[in-house]
């Protein structure tokens, strides 16, 4: 089958001139954002891509149509801008809301959306996901905009490397954005410590999911550690601690909504991982199963295989064993892994977990004095990303015996 070549743009991907039109005059006050913040971040996006590929057309038409255009579409198009909320919320959780912080907070949180877009083009080249919200992933797209689709590795490698470029070039305009947000000295200090740290421990978690990969390491421990390191900081806690960095915050705050942010964070993760086999593709915009097709060491595969080990259950252990890294799993092998998840236990003891974190969050956030309101809507937010999917099959676990969850070391302490 042929392809016509692309002889203008990416597929779906924008001009500089479909970028939204500016806006005029910039009436972001603490409430207004309060009562939208991803209407506000949306717009800072708006505003901060605008200049940047403005910039990347003065240095070549084919790299800004293929590349930073992409990254343009990309984080214009989809996402809840989570982490740019928990750094709001963060931010007027410790006080904070003037209209200085206001207008950096805002911009910071355009930073992390454009890092967003750089994790998730690499983790879809890594997994080998052809689909992102429900369309075709960066690598996918890049694949087969030129020319005839070939047999050969051709169009895949092009794809890959071009994908690779889309996502440098989202990170190193995460960088500049950050960089060039005015901050008094000591502010600029404590965002660049947290931010500093909030990269590198993305790039640990999401090599530790690839090394598991490739050395099929199952335990839960380090699914666990991957989980902290590649979600929870970097989603939940990180983006509260930017916020509390901007109010300048106490020891103690901070210290509480980070253990708040770490257990929503660890939270959020295994949902995810519940999403990735009991969710909805047409709602995750992820095909159901990747996760097992491509290896990796979840919680929950992790915690179903000790389950199975435990009980003597040499059936779903072989089942779960088996199925790891087949990229060719039908849907009725995902029907058998499910209820083989079900069936050990371990749907229904991470459903626990996330509900036993969740309640340990709001006991760390009503530790801090804040704006009733505030609590009210940081605490909505953390329910929101740990909502486990509801069960369809119900099990009777009181016979089965317990296995360690190897949650304690990542579970925060309020003095971390």
């Amino acid at each position: 089958m042929r392809r016509e070549r692309a002889t203008t743009r990416p597929s779906g991907g924008p001009s500089v001139t479909a970028l939204p039109t500016a806006v005029a005059v910039r009436s972001r006050s603490r409430d207004t954002v309060d009562g939208d913040v991803a209407g506000a971040v949306g717009q800072e996006l708006e505003e901060v891509l605008r200049a940047r590929v403005g910039q990347a057309a003065s240095i070549d038409p084919t790299f800004t149509r293929d590349v930073a255009e992409r990254v343009a579409h990309f984080t214009l198009h989809g996402g809840k801008r989570l982490r740019s909320q928990f750094l709001w919320w963060g931010l007027r959780a410790c006080g904070g809301g003037s209209e200085g912080q206001t207008r950096s907070a805002l911009r910071i949180a355009a930073g992390l959306e454009l890092i967003q877009t750089c994790a998730l083009v690499h983790d879809d080249v890594m997994d080998g996901s052809p689909l992102r919200r429900g369309r075709p992933a960066v690598h996918t797209d890049l694949a087969t905009q030129y020319g005839p689709v070939r047999a050969g590795e051709g169009d895949v490698s092009f794809g890959a490397a071009g994908a690779v470029l889309v996502g440098d070039l989202a990170l190193v305009w995460a960088d500049d954005t950050v960089a060039e947000t005015e901050l008094d000295t000591a502010t600029r200090l404590r965002v660049r410590e947290v931010w500093r740290a909030m990269r590198t421990e993305m790039v640990a978690g999401q090599y530790l999911d690839l090394h598991g990969q490739a050395t099929a390491v199952r335990s839960v421990s380090r699914a666990v550690r991957a989980a902290r390191l590649k979600t929870a900081m970097y989603t939940v806690e990180r983006p509260l601690a930017l916020g509390a960095a901007l109010a300048g915050a106490d020891g103690p705050t901070v210290r509480a909504l980070r253990s708040a942010g770490r257990c929503a964070g660890i939270a959020f993760q295994l949902r995810d991982d519940l999403l990735g086999l009991f969710g909805d593709p047409e709602v995750t915009g992820k095909p159901s199963g990747d996760d097992i097709r491509s290896g990796k060491p979840t919680y929950l595969v992790a915690v179903a295989l000790a389950r199975a080990e435990a009980t003597g259950d040499q059936r779903c252990r072989a089942l779960l064993e088996g199925a790891l890294g087949d990229g060719d799993l039908s849907e009725d092998d995902l029907t058998r892994i499910r209820a083989a998840l079900v069936a050990t236990g371990a749907r229904d003891l991470v459903t626990a977990e996330i509900n036993r974190l969740v309640a340990r969050g709001h006991r760390c956030l009503n530790a801090i004095s804040m704006e009733p309101r505030v609590l009210r809507r940081l605490g909505a937010l953390l329910r929101g990303v740990t909502t486990p999917p509801a069960a369809p099959v119900e099990h009777d676990q009181r016979h089965a015996p317990p296995v360690s969850h190897g949650l304690a070391d990542a579970t925060p302490r309020s003095d971390r």
